[in-house]
């Protein structure tokens, strides 16, 4: 597979993740662990019927530091990702969160050796601007949220990491995600049980917004983030991905879950264009 296609590839899961946000809000009052372990039921069911009908069961075979990585970054970024909006107004939590493209960018030179070049940096700054513009004066912040922001900015380190050293494990292949995903749905269930109260059997709309989850920002993005992270350019999808926030964050006002004002629209325009000039750079 070539890098653009890949990288391509990549860019659809950020798309993808611009609903985990509305999808997550609109699953309340479902606790945190528990969301996780059915988002991650569905989606590595999901993948594992498509590695049976490939005939690749075998490849779910993996060293033991293939599934540290994998589970641990999957359950680990998504628990306190969902912990954050549940802990915190959504839409600061969720911009908090959306650091992790910043950090994709900046991590993939001193772990992967890459070469950022004044345009990469120009384009991740003008994301960067995008973010600090929204979480300016006017922000909410009560006290009572700072857990809430802790499990955000956490979650950002969680997925940075696990996104930029996918790229050692290039060898492991995207296959083994399912294996990963249902692994991580076994242990947010544990932690569930074991830290959550259990509550009633979902709504209508509650089961709908999970099987959306599983299906997609919790399914089938993993399995096109592992490629283009492993095979396309981590540069561009690091910031690129500065548009999903704005994405999410439109989103989560068409749910009422935000307010959208001049910042967000101003925000907006550094995040697109940090993206396309980011996207115009040269090795």
């Amino acid at each position: 597979m070539t890098t653009p296609r890949a990288t391509f590839l990549g860019a659809l899961a950020l798309l993808l993740w611009a609903f985990l946000a509305p999808l997550a809000r609109l699953a309340q009052p479902l606790p945190p662990l528990l969301l996780t372990a059915l988002g991650f039921c569905l989606g590595g069911a999901l993948g594992l019927a498509v590695v049976l009908t490939q005939g690749r069961l075998s490849l779910l075979r993996q060293p033991p530091l293939a599934w540290a990585h994998g589970v641990g970054g999957l359950a680990g970024y998504h628990a306190l990702y969902f912990a954050a909006l549940a802990l915190a107004p959504p839409l600061e939590a969720n911009l908090l969160n959306y650091l992790w493209p910043l950090l994709i960018v900046l991590f993939s030179a001193p772990i992967l050796g890459l070469r950022l070049g004044p345009r990469r940096l120009a384009g991740a700054a003008m994301g960067v601007a995008g973010a600090v513009l929204l979480l300016g004066p006017g922000a909410a912040f009560p006290p009572q949220a700072t857990p809430g922001f802790a499990c955000a900015i956490l979650a950002a380190f969680t997925w940075a990491l696990y996104s930029v050293t996918a790229r050692r494990m290039a060898a492991i292949p995207t296959q083994a995600v399912a294996g990963f995903c249902l692994a991580s749905a076994a242990l947010a269930l544990a932690a569930h049980l074991a830290f959550e109260a259990t509550p009633a059997a979902p709504s209508l709309t509650q089961a709908v917004v999970v099987l959306l989850l599983g299906l997609g920002p919790m399914g089938a993005a993993f399995f096109l983030w592992d490629i283009g992270m492993k095979r396309g350019d981590p540069r561009l999808l690091g910031t690129l991905a500065y548009a999903t926030p704005i994405a999410s964050t439109l989103l989560l006002a068409a749910i009422g879950e935000a307010t959208l004002g001049w910042r967000a629209i101003l925000a907006a325009g550094l995040v697109a264009g940090g993206g396309l000039l980011a996207a115009r750079a040269k090795d």
